[in-house]
């Protein structure tokens, strides 16, 4: 992969060719009563196809609303905002829709299983919903699932596996579409510290062996010899590398 994590590459250049994700003045502002909150302030990315990049910060520093805003679960309040060459702010719901089951696959902390599916059938759902054959869908589920060592838990409910178990059949649901990025918001915050590098080493290996661009948000450190850059967020702005 080339560079290292503490390189002092600028924010709004990618290490790995043209930009798969371009951001100009990407900003997101909520409203809590009558008082505005900003989540992302103006930020000016670019994150290139092939990169492995760490989304640093403290608790409300921006993190997991870039990680919304990319995946296109959020919309922005302003500035541009392009993923693989799809216009996240200018696209319909429908559109919204069907970029969130082939674009981007999504690693959330709290793992979001459905609790009355197998993990084989959570892991199969996204792809059925986005109309792949039935026969297809489950042969490639399998296949995920065994690599990710839950050869043995294809049919057991998500009550019955470990955090560890369930954040792999999440990063299973999140790649079974083939997608070009996975991103994935604080994906070892519920687990102990063993699950947690396990899954970090599974996302690192979806980069250097699959060619996914990887956008994670994470306090852990484990990763970040594997990353090609790490962001520091600091009040939903980007901090210069150099500060």
């Amino acid at each position: 992969m080339g560079q290292k994590a503490n390189t002092k590459t600028p924010a709004g250049q990618g290490a790995a060719g043209a930009a798969l994700i371009a951001a100009l003045g990407l900003t997101r502002v909520y409203s809590l009563g009558a008082t505005p909150v900003v989540g992302v302030d103006g930020i000016d990315l670019q994150i290139g196809a092939g990169e492995l990049v760490l989304l640093k910060g403290h608790s409300g520093s921006g993190k997991s609303t870039l990680i919304s805003l990319l995946a296109g679960l959020d919309r922005p309040s302003g500035g541009e905002l392009m993923v693989a060459g799809h216009d996240l702010n200018r696209a319909t719901a429908a559109q919204l829709t069907r970029f969130r089951r082939e674009v981007v696959g999504v690693v959330f902390q709290s793992f979001n299983l459905l609790p009355t599916l197998t993990v084989l059938e959570n892991v199969s759902l996204p792809a059925l919903l986005a109309g792949r054959p039935f026969t297809a869908t489950r042969r490639r589920a399998e296949e995920l699932l065994v690599w990710l060592g839950m050869r043995g838990r294809l049919d057991h409910l998500p009550s019955q596996i470990s955090g560890g178990e369930m954040q792999r059949t999440a990063i299973a649901r999140a790649v079974v579409n083939d997608p070009a990025i996975v991103l994935a918001d604080e994906p070892t915050g519920n687990l102990d510290s063993r699950s947690g590098q396990a899954v970090l080493d599974l996302l690192v290996d979806l980069n250097r062996r699959w060619g996914r661009t990887v956008v994670m948000a994470t306090h852990s450190t484990i990763a970040d010899p594997a990353a090609t850059r790490q962001i520091h967020l600091q009040d939903g702005r980007i901090l210069d590398p150099a500060s």
